[in-house]
């Protein structure tokens, strides 16, 4: 047996050892891994670039840079995808050279440099957006892409394509938002009949409070944001073990998030996206999880029956809520891969 004096010397063998690798995940640097292929033409960077006046972080990966551009547009507002590029996006890589970005307020550029309150609206975004793409146009020599918003990116996405269609080849959106006010009934109405169902009269009393309740720990509670998860734990840990972000980067997304969503301006649209962008002059894939409440899933199917374009078509994925291509990333990305099929 082992004495009181051979386990407290392990014991402190654990936390030395613990508090080196903590020192060492804290300053490990970010990098993207190298892609390698036979004609030397890949691409895998990660940098800031100068977009409206600030530095912002922009991730560039695929097998062959003569591929067709396939550009993120993340939510949030200022929610990063970056952070979780690396769990579904490496078969996307084989066909498009796919660019994440964290914009101002989100992610690793809101760790670099924090922006003015002022420039938080959206007519600035759109306004960095264009600037990116071209840039992404000079460097890459494709005259389109394809945009692919998620959430809050499908806001900033249809009004592009409306403003803009000549810059894309086709448009993806997932989690399309539509319309906020009918959104947030189909969300107090699906979260209080699951409290119901489940006998949460706690739930019931937070609904019943004058002041309008946060919906989105309940959302989360009854699988509409991650169907198979109660909290942001598998984003965390996705975080955590991203190579293009250092740990106190990953610290900061929830900051930023929250920055991102208290200072943004809705300076374009008079009224939601299902008013004014019914017509769209490319093609619009919608991809939309079942079991999605954060972007209530009906409220796109009835905005998709609405939608004019040369061509649409929607995908439904069976085992996801908002975030389809962390929950089923096979089939995301195969699906994005026959979007682009049907539009060539």
């Amino acid at each position: 047996m082992r004495t009181i004096k051979q386990i407290l010397k392990i014991f402190l063998l654990i936390i030395i050892s613990a508090v080196i690798l903590s020192i060492i995940w804290w300053f490990w640097p970010a990098r993207t891994p190298v892609i390698k292929n036979k004609s030397n033409n890949s691409v895998a960077t990660i940098d800031y670039i100068k977009i409206g006046g600030v530095e912002q972080c922009v991730l560039i990966r695929g097998q062959h840079t003569n591929n067709p551009v396939l550009l993120f547009l993340h939510g949030g507002p200022g929610m990063p995808l970056m952070y979780m590029a690396h769990k579904f996006q490496r078969s996307l890589e084989t066909d498009f050279t796919v660019v994440q970005w964290d914009r101002r307020g989100a992610g690793k550029t809101f760790a670099r440099n924090i922006p003015s309150a002022e420039s938080m609206n959206v007519r600035q975004l759109l306004d960095d957006t264009y600037e990116l793409i071209d840039t992404l146009q000079n460097r890459y020599h494709h005259n389109k892409l394809i945009l692919v918003g998620h959430s809050f990116g499908t806001y900033l996405g249809s009004i592009m394509v409306s403003e803009r269609p000549e810059l894309f080849n086709a448009y993806i959106s997932v989690g399309q938002v539509v319309d906020s006010e009918k959104a947030r009934v189909l969300q107090e109405n699906f979260i209080r009949e699951k409290a119901r169902l489940s006998g949460r009269s706690d739930i019931i009393a937070d609904m019943n409070k004058p002041d309008q309740p946060n919906l989105e720990k309940w959302l989360f509670e009854f699988g509409g944001e991650l169907k198979h998860s109660k909290n942001f734990l598998p984003f965390v840990w996705s975080g955590i073990f991203a190579p293009e972000y250092t740990l106190p980067e990953v610290l900061k997304v929830a900051e930023g998030s929250s920055f991102s969503s208290s200072n943004m301006k809705y300076n374009v649209l008079s009224n939601s996206v299902c008013d004014e962008i019914r017509t769209y002059q490319i093609p619009v894939f919608f991809f939309v999880g079942t079991a999605d409440y954060t972007t209530p899933h009906e409220l796109i199917s009835e905005y998709y029956e609405l939608v004019k374009a040369p061509k649409k078509k929607i995908i439904y994925f069976e085992d996801s809520a908002h975030f389809p291509f962390f929950e089923q990333s096979t089939k995301f990305c195969n699906e994005i891969k026959r979007s682009f099929l049907n539009i060539n």
